[in-house]
């Protein structure tokens, strides 16, 4: 079978873009193995023979696998080695690839489409969601699934001012931007970046830069496709009656026009929809009766153009709303095509025991962010195929059905909670203080409590206003919109909207979202339904996006204007000790005992970083100076002349004491060392268990061993004689025993 493979290899900068098709799953509709470095990605495209009964949407799906082979690791508990759901981080790349492919698929199509991309190979240094983005392209391509295209797709870094293709793994830790863009051979049609507050021109760079790239791999797949591509399947057709749609628009629209044109609630709006679209079965019923001596064939198609009322009505909604906005510039509730719904933001929505908290509002669309700050220790742990990373910062979105007056069985997070999650993040990220400085772990939870449209954008608004009132030191205050398109493109005419709305969203071409400081961008994502959009879209659509954010900013800094200088008293507290980092197995313990034992009787945490770096977090402030306390002890040495407090914890007959005179730490005072004059037993100076003060006469740092004194901690009293030295036998003196003082018994030889 792999003797029939084929193998094209395209040069992409410095790199080489290699694809072979054939003898690689072969049962699939299409296969390609993508191949850049040692990096390699499965793409397989399957169609199901039959369509989907009761399915009025394209129903396309995209799986994005990790493989834990694929770097070399063997991930997993202890007790489970086999990959599970995907991760975050391939949800988020399995949508961009996704919001690629869709607009280029005919949506007519009712049969299921799933697309699988499987990273086999990856070398850390080329990235494996180019190699399996462009796998996914090109067998939905050569596959016999219509769609329009081919498309390629590339990631464009900022690095140093310098706009650079593809960029290693290693060199994205230093991008200003990190976009990915998807284009036909006509136009852009995805675009994904996250940016350190580009300015809006070097994003238009990036744009244009990214665009060269990936046509020039989608001329690359044309040619493939060409060559080696299944001819497509052919389209059952659209059910469609000219004279129906004529009549229930004759019918409709005067309300439909008026419904658009008022300022009204969604709901209502909404019902009004809803209320036509049952009311056209009736009216096509009275149109089109069913003959009392209809054929059965004839019944069937009478009742299939009875069932097909609601969707002339969605299709007079959906055309009433792009021709208003086309040709008188007015748009839902009347707006005009820029003007932003009212605005409202408040912080302190809930009692301070939540670190920080915030309400945005933007028309009906409302957010409530909480900000949850914890210690280093609370970091999220991510274990993958790349091996382990740790997660600082967290934004959670959720989503609720009562958030657009519905109800729902879908009760827990989807993709899509995910992806808006994540874009909130992205926008927040490089404000954000350094862990350096600012070493607490957060999580941002967004709660949606009512939605029409553009909820992400209130997500990353909620997140500015939450954060600053939790006290959190960023460094610039973050807004976001989002911005929708009406287009024709048989006259070449596009209008964009800013603040879209959900009517908008569906009925029209484009959702674009821009978060950013007044400095520049800090996220962008870009959804559309049409293939592709000209170039002067872009331009006018993140000039528009710049002024749109500062109109929010404005309403955003009346509620609070910077960040608050104190915590909330129920937020943790962290305090950083710096330690040798020879001592961290002394704060440990033996098994973790020290460690466990300081947590346990203060209540505190405690994280150590191999640096030597210990952090200390706790709610209680006199906790928090115990615990300090009690660590420094731990890790402090005896200095000599210094006087310390101990307890006798042993006694060495005719030899002296053992005294504990820091945690963890014990001095030998000798039998010489307890008094002036002459001692007999160490009894007659010391008990167990007494608590006494010595002075330190003499430390070993290599050893470990500290010696003290009780007598030098008064003058010799007057008259006092030292004894004189000992003499020895020819054996010579007996070896010292330590800091206990001369060993008992005879010499070793």
């Amino acid at each position: 079978m792999l003797s029939l493979q084929k193998e094209y290899t395209l040069e992409l900068g410095n790199q080489q873009l290699i694809i072979k098709v054939g003898g690689i799953a072969p049962q699939a509709n299409a296969t390609v193995l993508c191949q850049i470095g040692d990096t390699v990605s499965m793409g397989n495209c399957t169609v199901s023979p039959k369509a989907r009964a009761g399915v009025d949407f394209l129903p396309l799906q995209l799986v994005y696998q990790e493989k834990f082979y694929a770097g070399g690791k063997i991930a997993g508990s202890r007790f489970r080695k086999r990959e599970g759901r995907p991760g975050d981080d391939y949800v988020l790349l399995g949508r961009v690839i996704d919001r690629g492919l869709r607009p280029m698929i005919d949506k007519n199509i009712r049969k299921d489409i799933q697309v699988f991309c499987t990273v086999l190979s990856y070398d850390f240094e080329h990235e494996h969601d180019i190699t399996s983005g462009n796998a996914a392209n090109l067998a939905v391509a050569l596959s016999d699934c219509p769609c329009d295209g081919p498309i390629g797709m590339v990631r464009v870094g900022l690095i140093g001012g310098e706009l650079v293709l593809n960029p290693s793994r290693e060199s994205r830790l230093k991008c200003d931007l990190d976009m990915f863009v998807t284009a036909s051979l006509e136009r852009v049609v995805m675009i994904e970046a996250a940016a350190n507050q580009v300015p809006e021109a070097e994003v238009l760079k990036a744009i244009q830069f990214g665009k060269k790239w990936a046509q020039k791999v989608a001329r690359f797949f044309d040619d493939i496709q060409k060559e080696i591509g299944k001819p497509k399947f052919a389209l059952e057709p659209v059910f469609s009656n000219d004279e129906a749609y004529q009549y229930l628009k004759d019918w409709a629209l005067p309300e439909v026009s008026k419904a658009i044109k008022t300022h009204m609630p969604k709901n209502v709006r909404r019902g009004i929809f809803n209320r036509m679209m049952e009311e056209s079965v009736a009216k096509l019923k009275q149109k089109y009766p069913t003959a009392k001596d209809a054929t059965e064939e004839q019944t069937a198609e009478s009742v299939k153009l009875h069932a097909y009322g609601p969707s002339l009505v969605d299709k007079i909604v959906k055309g009433e709303m792009r021709r208003l906005v086309l040709e008188e510039g007015i748009r839902m509730s009347g707006r005009k095509v820029d003007q932003i719904r009212e605005l409202s933001a408040m912080v302190d929505i809930l009692p301070n025991r939540v670190h920080g908290s915030a309400l945005f509002e933007r028309g009906e669309t409302q957010g409530l962010t909480t900000v949850t700050l914890g210690g280093p220790g609370d970091k999220q742990i991510v274990e993958g195929m790349e091996g382990e990373h740790e997660l600082r910062y967290m934004h959670h979105y959720n989503f609720p059905p009562f958030s657009v007056g519905e109800t729902s069985n879908r009760l827990f997070v989807g993709n899509r909670e995910i992806g808006h999650g994540n874009l909130a993040q992205r926008g927040l990220e490089p404000v954000l203080p350094k862990a350096e400085t600012y070493p607490y772990t957060l999580r941002l939870v967004t709660e949606i409590l009512s939605s029409n449209g553009s909820s992400s954008m209130a997500a990353a608004c909620g997140s500015t206003l939450a954060l600053m009132a939790a006290g959190v030191p960023i460094s610039a205050p973050v807004s976001a919109i989002a911005l929708g398109l009406i287009s024709d493109e048989e006259k070449g005419k596009y209008i964009v909207l800013t603040d879209l709305q959900d009517e908008e969203d569906f009925g029209g071409d484009m959702d674009f979202k821009v978060c950013g400081t007044a400095k520049g961008i800090t996220a962008i994502q870009m959804d559309i339904k049409i293939k592709g959009l000209p170039d002067s879209v872009f331009e006018e659509a993140l000039t528009r996006a710049a002024s749109g954010r500062a109109e929010v900013l404005k309403v955003m800094l009346a509620a609070i204007p910077e960040p608050r200088k104190e915590m909330s008293p129920f937020a943790p507290r962290i305090e950083t000790i710096q330690i040798d980092p020879a001592d961290i197995r002394l704060v440990i313990g033996k098994g973790g005992e020290m460690i466990q034992k300081i947590t346990k009787e203060l209540g505190v945490e405690i994280d150590i970083e191999d640096s030597g770096l210990v952090f200390v977090t706790s709610v209680n402030g006199e906790a928090m100076e115990k615990a300090k306390v009690w660590i420094k002890s731990i890790v402090e040495k005896p200095e000599v002349g210094k006087i310390y407090k101990g307890k006798v914890i042993r006694i060495i007959d005719g030899t002296g004491a053992i005294v504990e005179f820091l945690p963890g730490k014990d001095a030998m005072i000798h039998i010489s060392e307890l008094a002036w004059g002459r001692t007999e037993k160490v009894e007659d100076v010391l008990t167990m268990g007494q608590e006494v003060e010595a002075k330190c006469i003499e430390y070993d740092a290599a050893e470990g061993k500290t010696r003290m004194s009780l007598k030098q901690m008064t003058a010799p009293p007057e008259g006092y004689v030292p004894p004189a030295p000992r003499t020895f036998s020819a054996g010579g003196p007996p070896r010292s025993g330590g800091f206990g003082g001369p060993r008992r018994g005879p010499p070793r030889r």
